[in-house]
């Protein structure tokens, strides 16, 4: 059955999409003593509760299982609003954490072209692409891509090392309330090769656009190709909504836990954003393909010598 999906218009101002994240505050205060008062602030909170945790118990337990537990209580809560005072304390946390972490310019980056001069040269995007292996939550993009599931709450289960829950964690938890917003006003899942934007709040990013890529468990046919392209079409069409969206950051979409081959994967990436680029001229200044892992970085740079540049 095809569904509707909500337009950036009908849910742009219930997120606020268009102002500037500002944290509530910064109490001055180590973050291993944030991270405990963060969890006492929580004490009362069904998530907490449901680990096992009481007022007083994070004080008994070392730094970074103190943090594992934080990061697992927030995975696994449901949206709505933290506690002021817990609210503010982990605005302070995560702004901390966000300082200590190296933020990788996007806009410093070599283009494809000049990266790999004799290897993509038939690339028709290679000059207005970019490369890159890193942690996307460290990437300084004005919007990155967030492979999500059809819920578009983020992922629920502690400590998994999908991309979904590792954008929410780094951004906090007003990014599953965002989502929340959009998905209640939506009123049905979310269709994949579809997308939505949010703000990107602790990130480096200031957007994070969440889309649904197909799912592969078995052979990969027609279908799955092109629900991947329109997954990245999808993604390009609602940046090119904002304004001040210059440059793009692309997760490899549906390569992990939804079992897309890497190879192909890669050159359904690279082709449908030539194709994008091309028609929509001077429109973002660059996009970025993220890998992660080398055989992701040898998927990609195996597709610009072999099959994007095959067209």
């Amino acid at each position: 059955m095809h569904v509707t999906p909500l337009p950036l218009d009908a849910y742009r101002g219930a997120i606020a999409l268009d102002e500037p994240f500002r944290p509530t505050g910064a109490p001055a205060a180590r973050p291993a003593h944030l991270v405990r008062a963060v969890l006492s602030a929580l004490s009362k909170d069904p998530a907490t509760t449901a680990a096992g945790l009481g007022a007083g118990d994070a004080d008994r337990l070392d730094d970074v299982t103190a943090r594992r537990l934080l990061r697992a209580v927030l995975t696994v809560r449901r949206p709505g609003p933290l506690p002021a005072d817990a609210s503010e304390l982990l605005d302070a946390l995560l702004s901390r954490e966000r300082a200590a972490r190296t933020v990788t310019d996007s806009n410093h980056l070599p283009c494809i072209a000049e990266e790999f001069p004799d290897t993509a040269t038939a690339y028709p995007a290679a000059e207005r692409t970019v490369l890159w292996q890193g942690d996307v939550t460290t990437l300084g993009a004005d919007a990155i891509v967030n492979a999500a599931n059809s819920a578009m709450l983020g992922c629920f289960v502690p400590q998994h090392p999908c991309i979904d829950n590792a954008i929410h964690s780094a951004a906090g938890p007003r990014l599953r309330d965002d989502c929340h917003t959009i998905m209640t006003r939506q009123g049905h899942p979310e269709a994949t090769g579809t997308a939505k934007i949010t703000r990107g709040y602790h990130l480096p990013a200031r957007y994070v656009l969440h889309t649904v890529g197909p799912i592969v468990d078995g052979p990969l046919h027609a279908t799955h190709e092109r629900l991947l392209a329109a997954s990245y079409r999808a993604c390009l069409d609602l940046a090119a909504e904002v304004e001040d969206i210059r440059t793009v950051a692309f997760c490899g979409i549906s390569t992990g836990v939804f079992g897309y081959p890497k190879w192909p994967a890669a050159r359904i990436a690279l082709d449908t954003v030539a194709d994008w680029l091309d028609a929509h001229p001077g429109r973002l200044d660059r996009v970025i393909f993220n890998v992660y892992a080398p055989d992701d970085r040898a998927a990609y740079l195996d597709a610009l010598t072999e099959g994007a540049t095959t067209r």
